[in-house]
């Protein structure tokens, strides 16, 4: 997901599912596409684990459920956009979609191998309940990827954006026990272990 300029990080006057200012297409265009890195992303979310079930926060249309599916993973993905949800059930056969947030998911603990939350944790209202939710439902990993903290024309804007020191914090917080952060071409990928 991708935010707009307005309240985050808990600021007053904010509703989960309103900070993404595009339409559905914008999510799904080429030049998005090629700033994901999707495969490569994936690779190093699996690298290591034996992942058979995963958790799409953040889900939007669907991209990375999508790829996870398509690697045999069983999916659930969640939103809290009821309009990129529904892209996604038509988009992404297959996969559980469900309305939800990042700060209060409905699994169980330990009901998912490996949890996602893509371009996610810079627009939650409160990142480290957001990623103690993220490791309260994973078994093995979770993985986080954000935009670079830097300036450019592409994503959020850079107040918007998270530096790498807040989300290792972020997730010393939450209680994960190591943290790897991979730099990709256009992305930060953290690969957090609970």
């Amino acid at each position: 997901m991708e935010s707009k300029p307005g309240p985050g990080h808990g600021e007053p006057g904010h509703v989960h599912g309103e900070r993404y200012g595009g339409g559905p297409e914008r999510l799904r265009s080429p030049e998005r596409l090629a700033l994901l890195e999707i495969p490569r992303v994936v690779d190093l979310c699996v690298d290591g684990i034996h992942a058979r079930r995963a958790l799409d926060v953040g889900t939007g249309t669907g991209l990375f459920a999508e790829a996870f599916a398509a690697r045999g993973l069983a999916v659930t993905g969640i939103d809290p956009n009821p309009s990129l949800l529904e892209v996604a059930r038509r988009t992404v056969p297959g996969v559980t979609f469900e309305a939800g947030t990042a700060e209060k998911l409905s699994c169980a603990d330990g009901a998912f191998d490996l949890v996602m939350l893509s371009q996610v944790l810079h627009e939650t209202d409160d990142p480290v309940t957001a990623l103690a939710e993220a490791r309260r439902a994973a078994r093995l990993r979770v993985c986080v990827l954000e935009w670079p903290h830097v300036d450019e024309d592409k994503g959020p804007p850079l107040a918007q954006r998270l530096r790498p020191s807040e989300i290792e914090a972020f997730a010393r917080r939450a209680g994960f026990s190591s943290v790897q952060r991979t730099d990709l071409e256009h992305m930060q990928l953290y690969r957090l272990t609970p």
